[in-house]
């Protein structure tokens, strides 16, 4: 009962960083698109850094979820490595988009609202893989 009380905390954490991975950067096309309107801006950043803190509160509370798995429960296998890899991408990601956001906070230019658009769809690819990795385990 144990496993499955840890490996569901785990699920839900874990969608609770994906929220933010993906609505994060949503708020940087909105902010790129506000242009020349600062109580706007001001909001919508004001937004994404809670957004991001709360991210970052999320993933720790996953990680550590997961790292009870991996070390109480014994949960391993090659997908893990695989995982974890898509993983730590994913975290580089939604890292970046923080940095993106504090560039724009600072004044500086974010790329194009079509830019933002295109790179908000990389991170469902990379949950498909992780999805069919931790519920096929292919090796």
């Amino acid at each position: 009962m144990a496993y499955l009380l840890t490996k569901s905390l785990h699920i839900v954490f874990v969608i609770a960083w994906m929220a933010t991975v993906f609505y994060l950067p949503r708020i940087l096309v909105n902010i790129a698109e506000a242009g020349d309107e600062p109580a706007v801006k001001a909001r919508l950043e004001l937004m994404g850094r809670r957004l991001y803190k709360f991210g970052h509160n999320m993933f720790g509370i996953a990680f550590l979820f997961g790292l009870v798995l991996w070390l109480y429960f014994h949960v391993s296998g090659g997908w893990l490595h695989a995982k974890l890899a898509l993983v730590v991408l994913m975290l580089a990601y939604f890292i970046w988009n923080g940095r993106l956001l504090k560039r724009s906070m600072a004044g500086g230019a974010l790329p194009s609202s079509k830019t933002l658009r295109i790179l908000n769809e990389l991170p469902v690819l990379v949950l498909i893989a992780i999805v069919f990795l931790v519920v096929a385990k292919p090796f």
